[in-house]
């Protein structure tokens, strides 16, 4: 079998597949570990201490009260591999998966011109090679710099330092790029609607927990509680520094973009050197087009983890839709082993 992605939820379904008698093999179109960890901004904190951001087997290095840098994690991805020997092909990329007529088995073809022939494909390519931009009128137009937060790094890379910054997204990304461009540049922060800011104890521990108790007040026929949205923002150190400088505030949206910046509908004009998107990403699924399967959503109707129109199809590690925390380094690993119990069974 197959899964394709070499990346956090592929590793976690490595994990377990290599506890079952199964053969496959982690097709991965990076030149090296660490999936989309290689790729996000420099300063990039995680909002949870180590032993809660860590794939299942061997927890991250750290204590309690530290949350790990981006380039602990990229570290710990790479010494995951390693330590577990899990088979991964890079640079592959894969092309599409196909289901030939009359087959039990998906094609999987790759970059090499190689073509597959697998029992069963895990889906793990995340979103990060898929970001995603809002419709606002006249950014075709803008002539300053445009960057999303999957290409951002530091003020420093791209230039930023005394200049106009405009950050445009509410969540923890947009919160974390103000903190760190606002002590370099002049930033405008744009949120749809006021940020939501979790209270300053509560990090991504908090959040596992309280997740965990649902789940066994749910299997108990308990009251469940709501959960909290992952979309809230943590107040990680760089954050909460951010908030006694007082450069958390933010605006509306504006109507749409000129030649120099954004406009609102009352005529305020903010001209902006360069505009960093920080609206999110939809699922990487382009390999998958040839399936049929993918919604006007860019999603696929699942059945847990496992496409409801394909049943040699899995899909681990995209959000709630394929996994509570599911897109989290420390939540995957419940997936990962619902996911290879449920594959295990169905190939025997």
């Amino acid at each position: 079998m197959v899964v394709v992605g070499g990346g956090q939820a592929a590793l976690a379904t490595a994990y377990y597949l290599r506890r079952t008698g199964l053969s496959f093999a982690l097709l991965d179109d990076q030149p090296g570990p660490g999936g989309a960890w290689r790729h996000t901004w420099d300063s990039l904190t995680l909002f949870s201490p180590a032993r809660w951001s860590s794939l299942p087997g061997w927890l991250m290095d750290g204590s309690d009260e530290t949350f790990p840098h981006r380039d602990e994690v990229r570290s710990y991805l790479t010494a995951y591999e390693r330590r577990y020997g899990i088979p991964v092909e890079r640079p592959v990329r894969v092309r599409s998966v196909e289901a030939p007529e009359g087959s039990d088995r998906l094609s999987v073809r790759t970059d090499a011109g190689d073509v597959v022939a697998a029992r069963a494909v895990v889906s793990a390519t995340g979103s990060w090679s898929s970001p995603w931009f809002p419709a606002i009128p006249g950014r075709d137009v803008y002539e300053g710099l445009q960057l999303h937060s999957a290409r951002y790094r530091s003020p420093w890379f791209h230039g930023l330092a005394g200049r106009r910054v405009a950050v445009v997204g509410g969540g923890n990304s947009g919160a974390q790029i103000v903190a760190e461009l606002s002590r370099e540049a002049e930033t405008l922060w744009i949120t749809e609607g006021a940020p939501v800011f979790m209270p300053d104890h509560v990090d991504g521990a908090t959040l596992f927990r309280e997740a965990t108790e649902r789940w066994r007040a749910r299997r108990a026929g308990g009251e469940v509680p709501p959960p909290r949205s992952l979309g809230d923002i943590v107040m990680v150190p760089s954050v909460l520094e951010a908030r006694e400088r007082g450069v958390l505030d933010r605006v509306d949206p504006p109507a749409r973009f000129d030649a120099r910046g954004p406009v609102w509908d009352d005529g305020r004009r903010w001209p902006a050197d360069a505009v960093i998107w920080c609206t999110g990403f939809r699922p990487a699924l382009g390999h998958l087009t040839p399936l049929g399967l993918r919604g006007a959503d860019g999603r696929i109707e699942m059945n847990g983890t496992r496409a409801a129109a394909e049943p040699r199809l899995w899909l681990v590690g995209y959000g709630d839709w394929t996994g509570w925390a599911s897109a989290t380094l420390i939540g995957v690993g419940r997936t990962a082993r619902s996911t290879v119990a449920e594959i295990e069974a169905a190939l025997g």
